[in-house]
């Protein structure tokens, strides 16, 4: 029986932060959970608009990374890597952020970790390899569409037992948000533009993503979390319920217009919704609902997997099998 492997891995997004200290088998790719711990921080707010990462947001992020660090160090890890995601590609002051990184690794983990700045495509590979590792042995079927709706790209991943075939598209719940959907709740007009800009986008992505053949699609991340618990109508968030549940086209559909339609008030008080959604719940379900569509139009599908498991996942994966 080959060892285990304790790792850190944090994935660091346009929204959220997320730790997962995980014990893996390397070879098997077996992975048990030690923590998971999520923190809404918006790293890429405002990011679209000025091009740079917000001071107070790379504070925030910066404090939260430093409590990581420490649960590293607490929890015994033998390996760590930190991924950064849209926010840290697109802002021109990413190398302040990637220096408070190393420098808070280095104060409370006592080595430097130097956050990996990772292209759309590995961003997306390592979507795809979180997401699917234990699909085929629940007999889900593939080829599978994985769809990680992030905070300010999408990724969009092929493939069955490998990538064949991926693109990561600049639209999100955060991006689409500030870009769009600023009226509580939004207005016709901003839902007709922010629908213009998703299907444009999609367009590209299908021009090199085939969706045709497709036999499983599988949704992964906050938004469309969120989106399941809602149709669900969880009395709170509970992970175990969400993992894996197959839901039916109309109901997600249902899901993803009551959300877009509601008032920020209405959001905040269904008991599944974390607080730091409540604001782009509705443009992540207004994404979600445009790829479900053309999903289903292309590969006839009537029903939609939900996974817990993700980029995070994959990254652990990937650092337990590093040499």
């Amino acid at each position: 029986m080959s060892a285990t492997v304790r790792v850190g891995a944090i994935d660091c997004g346009t929204n959220s932060i997320r730790l997962l200290v995980a014990d893996v088998d390397p070879a098997t790719g077996e992975l048990t959970d030690v923590l998971r711990r999520m923190e809404i921080v918006r790293l890429g707010h405002g990011v679209d608009r000025t091009g740079v990462i917000a001071p107070e947001s790379m504070e925030r992020t910066l404090a939260v990374t430093r409590e990581y660090a420490a649960s590293c160090r607490e929890l015994g890890t033998e390996r760590e890597r930190f991924v950064a995601t849209s926010a840290s590609r697109d802002a021109r002051n990413a190398a302040d952020f990637i220096e408070g990184v190393r420098a808070a690794f280095a104060e409370h983990l006592g080595v430097e970790v130097s956050p990996e700045v990772v292209s759309g495509d590995e961003e997306a590979a390592l979507s795809f390899a979180g997401a699917t590792g234990g699909l085929a042995a629940r007999g889900v079927p593939g080829p599978y569409l994985v769809v990680d709706l992030g905070g300010g790209s999408t990724e969009l991943v092929r493939g069955t037992d490998h990538v064949e075939a991926a693109r990561s598209v600049d639209v999100g719940c955060v991006r689409m948000t500030e870009r769009h959907l600023v009226s509580d709740p939004p207005t016709p007009e901003e839902i007709a533009a922010a629908t213009r800009d998703v299907d444009a986008a999609l367009d590209v992505a299908e021009s090199v993503v085939p969706i045709a053949g497709v036999a499983t699609l599988v949704g992964l991340a906050g938004s469309v979390t969120t989106i399941t618990a809602h149709l669900l109508r969880l009395p709170a968030y509970d992970a175990t319920r969400i993992h894996l549940h197959r839901s039916s086209l109309d109901d997600v559909r249902a899901a993803c217009n009551d959300l877009l339609a509601m008032t920020r008030a209405d959001r905040a008080a269904l008991p599944y919704v974390h607080p730091g959604r409540v604001d782009v719940i509705g443009a992540g379900a207004l994404v979600w609902r445009r790829v479900v569509d053309r999903v289903a139009d292309r590969a006839g599908l009537r029903e939609v997997v939900t996974s817990e498991h993700d980029i995070l996942d994959g990254i652990a994966l990937g650092v337990a099998r590093r040499a």
